[in-house]
């Protein structure tokens, strides 16, 4: 997506007693307000890049996790993403690579104990590294229900070439390892197993007939330089042809919120300085992914590639990690209540 808006105004630097005045507050605030208390305290540096986290204080952490990352494949399609004009994903109909969506989706090992054992997580990485190669095939038109948009777009990318579709499976593979360590049962709506794919349709699908307790779509945003920050994209109220959002637009919210402070809290990063009005959170009725689900789902924008602030945080691995844990915590607190 592309947006246009302010220069970004690099909060105070940190105070030498963030950290006691952090630890207080995890035990004073609950919820997304604690994400927001904890940056105006500590300053939410935007440039930090995995030194000290506040994540170590939080409930229920699952902790850094190595083996995440390493399982993640390479990208061919770094340098051939272009800016991306939707965030949602695709795959063509009728493809010998297709199939239902329960049997293209994939699947975790089967859950262990920990509180969100009985859980169900879809993690939908934005894209698939293949796209590029295929763009007669994501370029087909699917029904959103409002209207027709593009199966899906190649995602965008650094300006040094990281793909936006690499990212969004480092990121899942990460966050993968962390729900699993919570018991939750986790899908992949992609995991570079196809050529591209799957289409926005399928993939809102594959969390439908999953019966998701929370699917979260992994994305990184292509807009102007000095727009920074992430946000979280929740499904407007949406009744029109196959869509019907009615159901989950309240849950939805509620794991947004969850989210965006959890996120906040965790990468010490501030919300958009360019969409959702310094909240972090952004409403949408355009988004088939969106429209098309049945159970609660949201979008998560965790930066700007264009952005050359944004782009080195993007691209270092120990803040992947961190915007993985964020993310992940976000999911527990609304899958525990």
């Amino acid at each position: 997506m592309s947006y246009t808006g302010p220069g970004f105004e690099p909060p105070p630097a940190r105070r030498s007693r963030s950290r006691l005045l952090t630890v207080a507050l995890a035990a004073l605030v609950p919820g997304a307000l604690l994400g927001w208390a904890v940056y105006a305290i500590v300053g939410g540096s935007g440039d930090d890049k995995g030194g000290g986290s506040a994540a170590a204080g939080a409930s229920g952490s699952a902790g850094s996790s190595a083996s995440a990352s390493s399982r993640a494949p390479s990208s061919a399609g770094g340098s051939a993403s272009g800016e991306s004009g939707d965030p949602d994903g695709g795959k063509p109909g009728g493809s010998a690579t297709s199939g239902s969506p329960s049997d293209r989706a994939s699947s975790s090992a089967p859950a262990g104990s920990g509180p969100l054992k009985g859980k169900v997580v879809v993690i939908d990485p934005g894209h698939n590294p293949g796209n590029f190669r295929h763009t007669a095939e994501i370029n087909r038109q699917v029904d959103i229900g409002t209207n027709s948009k593009e199966c899906d777009t190649t995602g965008t990318s650094t300006n040094a070439g990281y793909a936006e579709a690499k990212f969004t499976l480092d990121v899942a593979h990460r966050m993968r390892a962390l729900l699993e360590e919570q018991g939750a049962a986790v899908k992949l709506t992609q995991d570079a197993d196809r050529p591209f794919g799957p289409c926005i349709d399928e993939r809102a699908e594959i969390g439908n007939k999953a019966k998701a307790d929370a699917v979260v779509s992994i994305h990184a945003d292509g807009s102007g330089v000095g727009n920074r920050g992430f946000h979280v994209i929740l499904p407007g109220s949406v009744h029109s042809g196959a869509a019907d959002t009615r159901a989950i637009v309240g849950p939805s919210r509620e794991l947004g919120e969850r989210i965006a402070g959890n996120f906040v809290r965790v990468t010490g990063n501030a919300p958009s300085n360019y969409v959702g009005d310094g909240t972090g959170l952004v409403t949408r009725k355009d988004l088939g992914g969106l429209n098309l689900s049945t159970v609660p789902k949201v979008f998560v924008e965790c930066g700007n590639m264009r952005d050359s602030k944004d782009a080195a945080l993007l691209t270092s691995g120990a803040w992947r990690q961190k915007a993985a844990q964020g993310i992940s915590e976000g999911i527990v607190s609304f899958l525990r209540g």
